[in-house]
């Protein structure tokens, strides 16, 4: 029985809280799937559009019909734009700009006020994201919240948030900035 309890308890370890990201370090953004984009072509007004990524990962502009914009930087689709677009504009001078960023998001389940998507827009911590959706529900289980985080090689990983242990100042670092994909569970 206590090899069973072993290996059960093993297959569940827990990560030690990620450190903080440092500031100047920023991480690149990559257009993703749902998020709005705003292409501007200078002096152009008929090629200038506000698209949505669509589930292919593609936007459509005039001339041009789609284009691939899933995982290129903004900066990266301008100069696609650029090039393809001078087929039939002289020296197109163009902009994009993600006007909204709906491809980033964590998720918050169980015992919340209101289940679902968070988007990040910004550095976001687990309390936050908790307060987003509307704090706790009456009988939630406050000092065993996870947050379960995957992996590029497909695996995941755990940590764990007790609010009433960092309430208490008893569990610093536990408030851990998010990552796009996370799901924090708040069991009831």
């Amino acid at each position: 029985v206590l090899t069973v309890l072993l290996a059960g308890c093993a297959a569940r370890s827990l990560s030690p809280p990620p450190p903080d990201p440092d500031p100047l370090d920023r991480e690149i953004y990559r257009i993703g799937v749902t998020d709005i984009l705003r292409i501007s072509v200078w002096q152009n007004p008929e090629l200038s559009v506000d698209v949505p990524v669509r589930p292919d990962g593609k936007i459509s502009v005039p001339l041009l019909d789609d284009v691939q914009a899933e995982g290129l930087e903004p900066t990266e689709l301008k100069e696609v734009l650029t090039r393809e677009l001078a087929e039939y504009v002289s020296a197109p001078h163009v902009t994009v700009i993600v006007l909204q960023m709906n491809s980033r998001f964590v998720s918050v389940l169980g015992g919340v006020n209101r289940e679902g998507r968070v988007p990040l827009t910004r550095n976001l911590r687990v309390l936050e994201a908790i307060a987003v959706t509307g704090g706790f529900t009456t009988f939630a289980d406050k000092g065993n919240i996870r947050i379960v985080r995957r992996q590029p090689d497909g695996g995941e990983v755990e940590y764990r948030f007790n609010y009433d242990a960092y309430r208490k100042g008893k569990a610093p670092g536990t408030n851990i900035v998010l990552a796009n994909g996370d799901t924090i569970i708040v069991p009831d």
